[in-house]
């Protein structure tokens, strides 16, 4: 079956998805906590459902585990872990949110210490199965081996970093949810360049498919939020699917927005902490652009059109 119909599947399977758990979600009244030192026009939003990742978690599965069965291949096995592996902790970290009233949720601590394990067994798996420790270095031809221990500490870094930066991007109606359908159709474009696998382009339309889907709920003004239950599957989606293309240098640079927003915290932190000042009116970097007057839509709009020139960089790239 083409990918092109999957994803169509995968996208129908979003809506519907969303129309039944929607209803759900309200009579359970996991409503989002809105910081309170955020932007003011954000306290409007306060209420409104989150994990609403599981609108396009569910179908995204569903692929994954079908390809994982039906062709009896590691990609899907992978991207399922990787997936379903970090919204796992993002679920327990919305859990003890909205359900239990926890704030503050998980502590940064135990979110790194999971991500790390959740990371290390997916390198792990791929380093045993595939048994490939060579990177693909943009603008540089072929396939660099780097041996087997620094291929597993650099992977589960990127995988740290990615999957965190994908966090950070789940700020606004519909940001994060539009950046990764830019960067996956990027890495989908890329894969067909270097004739990857069907099953790899099969897995990553029905990513696109579900949340296209999940976009008719989380665009301005959103009626749900992925929560970190979606946003961190997310970037586990995204790494997986790096790793099994080789492309893990090349996240940086499809995924520009995830590294400016991850970026513009770190300066923020240190510049407050080291000078007491801080560069940006808010951080993350889109929060600094909405305080400046832009509204949600301008940024969500500005930044997608960034990360497809930022696709089109990263298939020249190659």
């Amino acid at each position: 079956m083409s990918e092109w119909i999957i994803g169509i599947i995968a996208l129908i399977g979003a809506l519907v998805t969303g129309k039944l758990l929607l209803p759900w979600l309200i009579r359970l009244k996991v409503g989002q906590h809105i910081r309170e030192d955020g932007p003011q026009s954000h306290l409007k939003k306060t209420g409104t459902p989150t994990m609403g990742g599981l609108f396009f978690l569910i179908p995204m599965g569903i692929v994954m585990l079908t390809e994982a069965m039906v062709h009896r291949r590691i990609e899907g096995v992978l991207m399922f872990l990787g997936i379903f592996g970090f919204a796992a902790i993002g679920f327990i970290d919305d859990y003890q949110k909205v359900v239990k009233k926890q704030n503050l949720g998980l502590t940064a601590k135990q979110k790194i210490i999971l991500q790390f394990a959740v990371g290390l067994i997916i390198v792990l798996l791929y380093a045993k199965i595939v048994g490939d420790f060579s990177v693909r270095i943009p603008f540089l031809p072929g396939k660099w081996e780097i041996g087997f221990l620094p291929f597993v500490l650099f992977s589960v870094f990127v995988c740290l970093a990615t999957v965190n930066s994908v966090n950070l991007t789940d700020g606004l109606d519909g940001l994060s949810t539009s950046v990764t359908i830019v960067v996956l159709l990027a890495f989908y474009s890329i894969g067909v360049k270097l004739g990857v696998g069907s099953e790899l382009r099969i897995m990553t339309i029905a990513s696109v498919g579900s949340l296209l889907g999940f976009l008719v709920f989380n665009r301005y003004p959103a009626r749900v939020f992925m929560g970190d239950l979606g946003s961190l599957g997310l970037g586990g989606a995204v790494f997986v699917l790096a790793l099994l293309s080789g492309l893990q240098w090349w996240i940086p640079i499809v995924g520009c927005i995830y590294f400016a927003e991850a970026l513009s915290v770190i300066i923020q932190v240190a510049s407050f902490k080291t000078r007491g000042k801080r560069v940006f009116r808010m951080s993350p970097i889109h929060h600094h652009f909405e305080l400046g007057g832009m509204t949600e839509n301008q940024i969500v709009i500005r930044f997608s059109l960034i990360a497809i020139l930022a696709g089109m960089i990263g298939y020249w790239a190659l």
